[in-house]
């Protein structure tokens, strides 16, 4: 597994793209549309993680269009890229000042099946020396990390299955205490019967786990109050709706955690949890109307710092004073944009912060304590930098049965924001939301001179189960209707012209265009399906592949009780309106054979389908190549079906 890492020094490039300097500027009119490659720029940093002692960040790098796991000196010094070949890079962890570990994934072919395997791999962060966490005879599953060591030693927690037979002990994962600068290993707790999950505390000691039957249909939960307890089954669940009551946080305080729970009104919230009851106690945090997202803790001291959440958009509310004062400092540092920490150090005196808004790309920026300077660190967008496009709000509308939602819009700056060409854009998942976040696609869309509305219809995560839970059974039906009634919403208020409107999505999102086209011909120009789902029952076939496939197939036959019936590839002669199909070969997630086959099936009813394969494409856009070619086809089909 070594030999898929290489690690490459480039100091002086790095450098160079790091160092950009900008300030912010006023929001400003774009008559003039920019080229589609600088929509297309992949963001400089993805998730930069500080190293304990504040000297490094380990982020993913954009370089020469493609993504890099890098390791940065703060101070400018060299910066080391670690490529992971054709594996998927999935986290990364810094477990001391030198070394880090990082969880990768691949697909392979075992008997003649394709079989996803995870693995652990450990880097010095000089880039001098890779070790393979794993041993030979590490099976499917070898990359869940359950601790890292706070004392400065390379120690993690590591959990791995040995065979991939469930009828062989092996099958169910063991932990090891593995020494990342060697790959030493020694295990401290063998595998059990049926559990797949392990956590531990923040001293190190495995507390709980998570058992499952074959199917993943029914599980249960595992407790022991100390590392020399028997574990104990405190909580069973059986079917789509119940679930295991488990702590997000062990507290250094003895028998006492933190469990993220929905209050009396179906919203996520965070509980005092006690570990000798298993009882919830006192509602520490919850948002109106909001599901909280979860805890941030203090990785060193397992203590709670603030709550994320996501309202109109992603914020901490940092519970712990320190945090919370430094916030505030930080955010009267910019003027007229967003400030949030992104990381920071064990002492929390090296910090850092992504500054921006839905209207900018943004940049993430270095703040010291020592010498409070807040510096700029790197430009999302390097053509960009902190210039703002086209502004973007939140608003509510009701769905022809009542049900209020949110969705999102973005206007083109400049324009009258009366009788505008629409492009309703379904976000994917569908568990999932939109927000007040940058988003490259409907900034592109709407430099074009398109109004575009993004609704998080029935379905979508956030806004309490009982909203999620609306969903159910309405794949292609309620949730479709969600979407039309955006549009009518947003003509009724004159912002668009309902006669000028495509539809455009990726991966579910592509599902609902094509949908749409199919279903609803009539009220779309065109339609635009990215990684799109064509047909449900393959979905499940192939997602039967993975572990506890029973119980993903149980949650899909909940969504849509009769595949056929929803799935625009059984349909294509109820297309009426123009398709644009683009799926990337290398798409693990939706297989490219769902496009192709729709493909197929329009040209053979003599419709109106362009069909775009992205041969090195996957269902991320990792490489800034395959943006680039998206949104040039995306632009002229737009403009052939729909112009602006």
């Amino acid at each position: 597994m070594a030999k898929i890492w290489g690690a490459l020094a480039v100091a002086t490039a790095a450098v160079a793209l790091l160092g950009a300097q900008a300030q912010p500027q006023a929001s400003v009119a774009t008559p003039v549309a920019l080229d589609a490659a600088v929509f297309a720029e992949l963001p400089m940093l993805t998730h930069p993680a500080l190293s304990p002692d504040g000297k490094r960040f380990a982020a993913q790098l954009a370089v020469r269009g493609q993504q890099y796991l890098a390791v940065v000196a703060i101070d400018g010094g060299a910066t080391q890229l670690i490529a992971t070949g054709d594996a998927d890079l999935n986290w990364w962890r810094w477990v001391n000042d030198e070394w880090l570990v990082l969880g990768v994934s691949k697909a392979i072919s075992f008997r003649g099946d394709q079989m996803y395997i995870t693995r652990a791999i450990g880097v010095r962060a000089d880039g001098g020396k890779v070790v393979a966490l794993n041993t030979h005879e590490t099976a499917q599953l070898g990359g869940q990390l359950l601790w890292t060591a706070h004392d400065g030693t390379p120690r993690i927690l590591l959990a791995a299955q040995t065979s991939v037979y469930t009828s062989e002990r092996g099958f169910w994962p063991q932990v090891d205490e593995v020494d990342v600068s060697t790959g030493k290993h020694r295990m401290v707790l063998g595998g059990r019967e049926g559990v797949m999950d392990w956590y531990a505390d923040g001293a190190g000691v495995v507390r709980m786990g998570i058992g499952s039957t074959d199917d993943g249909r029914q599980r249960r939960l595992l407790y022991r109050a100390d590392g020399h307890s028997d574990f104990r089954v405190v909580d069973r669940a059986k079917g789509i709706h119940d679930d295991l009551l488990v702590p997000s946080l062990f507290l250094p305080e003895s028998g006492k955690a933190l469990v993220v729970q929905d209050d009396d009104k179906g919203f996520a919230s965070l509980w005092e949890f006690d570990l000798a009851t298993m009882q919830t106690g006192k509602r520490l945090f919850g948002a109106p109307g909001y599901d909280i997202a979860g805890p941030m803790v203090d990785p060193v001291r397992s203590t709670l710092l603030g709550v994320q959440v996501t309202e109109h958009r992603t914020a901490i509310y940092w519970s712990d004073p320190a945090m919370a004062a430094l916030k505030k400092k930080l955010a009267g540092m910019v003027q007229g944009a967003q400030v949030e920490i992104a990381s920071f150090s064990a002492d929390h005196s090296v910090v850092i912060a992504k500054v921006g808004d839905a209207s900018a790309p943004g940049a993430y920026f270095v703040y010291r304590t020592t010498d409070q300077l807040f510096q700029p660190l790197a430009m999302n967008n390097q053509t960009l930098k902190l210039r703002r496009l086209h502004p973007v709000k939140t608003i509510r509308y009701k769905a022809r049965d009542g049900l209020e939602m949110e969705a999102v819009l973005t206007l083109p700056s400049g324009s009258t924001g009366k009788n505008l060409p629409l492009i309703l854009m379904p976000h994917g998942g569908p568990s999932a939301r939109d927000d007040e976040d940058w988003d490259w696609w409907a900034q592109f869309v709407a430099d074009r001179g398109y109004a575009v509305i993004q609704p998080n219809y029935r379905g979508s995560t956030g806004y309490g189960t009982a909203f999620l839970r609306k969903g159910e059974g309405q794949w292609g039906l309620a949730m479709q209707d969600d979407l039309n009634d955006a549009v009518t919403a947003l003509a009724e208020q004159g912002i668009a012209d309902p006669k000028r409107v495509c539809v455009v999505g990726g991966s579910y999102g592509g599902y609902a265009a094509l949908r749409a086209a199919q279903r609803d011909g009539k009220l779309f120009r065109c339609a635009v399906s990215f990684a799109g789902v064509s047909d449900l029952g393959r979905m499940v076939g192939y997602d039967s592949q993975f572990l506890f496939g029973g119980a993903g197939k149980d949650w899909m036959k909940a969504q849509a009780p009769d595949f056929k019936a929803v799935s625009p590839l059984y349909h294509p002669g109820d297309f009426s309106t123009p398709v644009l199909l683009v799926h990337g070969r290398k798409d693990r997630r939706v297989p490219f054979q769902q496009s192709k086959l729709m493909a197929e099936r329009l040209q053979a009813e003599g419709k109106n389908v362009t069909f775009i394969e992205q041969p090195e494409g996957d269902h991320f856009f990792t490489r800034q190549e395959d943006r680039l070619s998206f949104l040039k086809a995306l632009e002229a089909f737009l403009a052939k079906y729909n112009p602006a």
